[in-house]
């Protein structure tokens, strides 16, 4: 792999670092005789390097067929060390720790494989085909059809549904096509991205991009999300900017590149190959902030409450020496002002609802979160796949059959939360969410407060399973109806299916 950039340190320049201090050295070098030894050098350590890179992917599990590996993965009991080895998948050979210690939100980096099959299976232009015949996609909610040509982006969308006469029509005459929502379609993707947004405690979405020889289809633009773009079939050219190229890079099938966010970048197809990328993406409106924009109004209005300096009045003449007209005044008043100004800002974290502003967060990503993709195994074991039927004229094997000998534990690390609006206390989940981004309302219903303890400690208890009647609760009849109730909205499984 190779990244752009420098310094992996967080400065205040742009999020690269031009190599000033190793050219430096390298002039040093030319002039004391020593920079032909130290090329040498450099070039056997790439040599070595790629060497045992590619050893590496031969031993590792992840170049073997995705549907095989995502199989082994779903044997992974913990859905937070099952979304780590994924991401380890998406960016082999490049060390999760190491990516998110020195390129994460800092610089783009590449990774070539030479091998083309290496994301196969996750993605084609025959699935594309086989979503266009089969599903219900429509024109500017699903797909996107565009060009640019001659500095000019352009959408070509006509109303309703999107059928393959039309489409591939449009391909032919050198539109791009842009699936929105693949998840919404693809079984594979959908349970690779419901795998990652555990490893980013964020949204993670995806789109698809088809691209005919020798057009482009998306003028230079920057995202607010951190992208990783995976080469499925062809080849695309890349150019990224930060005020001046800093990166120029044709992607073949197997190879991805990561931008973080704000970075300009431009894709366009080369003469004599079509392009077929996703761009997995991730963490946006994710920041300090963001997350600020939630703490500073509420702790303003607890401050104005509770703290009368809040609510003493301004001068009467803060007017005469405040504002843009009067900043260039030297006038110790504008010096007191914003002294008073910088001690109430100080005072503010005082009443600063953090905790509650992280909740909200987490409501948010619980309604962004698509729903998890059960294994076999969890089907098997939850309320989806619970033998409860009509067979013969009549219901068989009805109700959850839960007793306080039973083990459960929730379905997944993330998919449940317990947050209090002051008066009541509600647990939010995604297990029933849609692959539809915002299809359905956010998923929740209120708890009692003698419960509150019990789901608490099942959530903080995962990976492992727990007995009912190990639950913190009054009574074993209490045990059991939180049981039925948790089992019911599919948030928790049992060990052995029921």
């Amino acid at each position: 792999y190779s990244s752009t950039g420098g310094s992996s340190e967080p400065t205040r320049e742009p999020m690269y670092t031009r190599r000033r201090g190793s050219q430096q050295s390298q002039r040093d070098d030319v002039h004391t005789g020593k920079w032909r030894e130290n090329t040498c050098q450099l070039l056997l350590c790439i040599k070595r390097f790629q060497q045992s890179s590619l050893l590496l992917l031969r031993r590792l599990p992840y170049g073997e067929d995705l549907d095989a590996f995502l199989a082994n993965l779903s044997k992974v009991s913990n859905s937070r060390e099952r979304a780590s080895q994924l991401f380890q998948w998406l960016i082999n050979p490049i060390p999760a720790k190491s990516f998110f210690r020195e390129t994460w939100e800092k610089k783009p980096i590449l990774v070539q494989r030479k091998n083309p099959d290496y994301y196969k299976g996750l993605f084609s232009t025959a699935e594309f085909d086989r979503i266009l015949r089969q599903e219900d996609v429509q024109y500017g909610v699903n797909l996107d059809v565009t060009s640019y040509t001659n500095g000019t982006r352009e959408t070509h969308n006509p109303p309703g549904r999107a059928l393959p006469f039309t489409v591939w029509d449009f391909y032919e005459s050198g539109c791009s096509l842009r699936m929105l929502n693949p998840q919404a379609f693809s079984s594979t993707v959908w349970n690779v991205l419901s795998i990652l947004q555990e490893q980013f405690g964020s949204m993670a979405g995806a789109n698809v991009y088809l691209t005919p020889p020798g057009t482009q289809g998306f003028a230079p633009h920057y995202d607010d999300i951190e992208a990783f773009v995976v080469q499925l079939e062809g080849k695309k050219h890349w150019r990224a900017d930060i005020g001046k190229p800093i990166l120029e890079v044709v992607l073949e099938a197997g190879d991805l590149l990561y931008f973080p966010r704000g970075f300009i970048h431009q894709g366009d197809c080369l003469p004599d190959a079509h392009s077929l990328h996703v761009t997995i993406s991730s963490y946006q409106k994710n920041s300090w902030g963001d997350l600020l924009q939630k703490v500073v109004p509420v702790a303003l209005e607890i401050a104005m409450e509770e703290d009368v300096e809040f609510r003493q009045g301004l001068p009467l003449d803060y007017l005469t020496y405040m504002g843009v007209q009067n900043s260039d005044k030297d006038d110790p008043r504008r010096t007191k002002f914003f002294s008073q100004i910088e001690c109430l800002m100080k005072k503010l974290t005082n009443y600063a609802p953090v905790d509650a502003a992280v909740d909200q967060k987490a409501r948010d990503f619980l309604h962004d979160c698509l729903p998890p993709m059960l294994t076999p195994e969890e089907s098997g074991s939850s309320v989806r796949g619970a033998p409860a039927r009509w067979e013969r004229g009549q219901v068989m094997d009805a109700g959850a059959h839960i007793t306080t000998q039973t083990r459960v534990r929730v379905l997944r690390a993330g998919c449940a939360r317990l947050c209090s609006d002051g008066e009541a206390v509600h647990l939010y989940y995604t297990t029933d969410n849609s692959r539809v981004y915002h299809k359905e309302e956010l998923k929740s219903f209120e708890i009692k407060e003698q419960h509150t303890d019990a789901i608490e400690f099942l959530i903080h208890s995962y990976p492992k399973f727990v007995t009912v009647g190990s639950f913190p609760c009054d009574s074993a009849e209490d045990r059991i109806a939180l049981a039925e109730l948790l089992f019911q909205r599919g948030i928790i499984h049992t060990a052995e299916p029921l």
